[in-house]
């Protein structure tokens, strides 16, 4: 099997080195194209990938085409691949706010296609994504297809009108559990720890609790009980940080993602 990337930015970059890393699929089964020589060819030279050069090329020589393109450009790259997708080949977008009816609009009625939403834990094997298939994409297709993303972590087969929220909390989340680890470590560092030290001690303790919750299969407030002893230290952390709006704040921060992800895909 032979996969196609149109566009390596940071998410394509992510999601190559998660299939390296689990070898899915041989380096020189790993096709790409970009808008920029140097980028792309340097990148796949580094990595044992096979640059091609152009969109339609890669589209021919590839199984599963994945589109990995700013939503700007994705009107002008399907017309120009247009020609050479056919059924037998899937086309998997990791495009935000482009949904499958726009894609199958911009392809044909019979083009297996998969929207997605990865994010940039993929690189590590501990990625997310969110997957919705068209009718076209079924069986073999759709099995090969979620096969690679859960190659690079865990796959969710989500309704469509869900993927704004999974956005928040899945890619942008990632940002946000990070601003946590750090502020962790900041506090840390106030007392005393050098900020390498403090960060990684957040940093463990942040993916130890994340292992630990979904290994037990309990509610993250039961976990938080286990730990929380009557009248101890962390029921005291627990309350300061409530009042001082630590759930309203994470909850304001989703909205705001969610809003801004909404206007966009309107203004898209």
């Amino acid at each position: 099997m032979k996969i196609g990337f149109i566009g390596v930015g940071a998410m394509a970059q992510a999601i190559i080195q998660g299939i390296l890393r689990a070898e899915f699929v041989p380096a020189s089964n790993i096709l790409v194209h970009s808008a920029r020589k140097n980028h792309y060819t340097t990148y796949a030279d580094q990595n044992g990938l096979t640059a091609v050069a152009s969109n339609t090329e890669l589209v021919k020589q590839s199984d599963i085409v994945v589109l990995a393109v700013v939503p700007k450009v994705v009107t002008s790259v399907l017309t120009e691949i247009k020609s050479a997708l056919t059924p037998q080949k899937t086309l998997v977008s990791i495009v935000s706010g482009i949904s499958l009816d726009q894609l199958a609009q911009m392809t044909t009625n019979d083009q297996p296609i998969l929207r997605t939403l990865p994010n940039i834990n993929s690189e590590f094997g501990a990625g997310m994504t969110a997957v919705a298939a068209n009718n076209n994409l079924t069986g073999t297709a759709f099995q090969q297809a979620t096969d690679m993303f859960a190659a690079t972590g865990e796959v969710l087969e989500l309704a469509e009108d869900q993927f704004a929220v999974f956005s928040a909390i899945s890619g942008s989340a990632v940002a946000y559990v990070d601003f946590f680890i750090d502020a962790l470590s900041r506090a840390g560092v106030k007392y005393g720890l050098n900020k390498q030290v403090a960060t990684k001690i957040a940093a463990q303790t942040t993916l130890g609790s994340a292992k630990s919750l979904l290994d037990a299969d309990v509610s993250p407030a039961e976990m938080i009980d286990q730990v929380c002893s009557p009248g101890g230290d962390t029921i005291a952390g627990i309350l300061a940080m409530e009042k001082a709006g630590f759930l309203s704040s994470v909850v304001s921060g989703i909205d705001a993602t969610i809003a801004k992800s909404t206007r966009k895909t309107e203004r898209d």
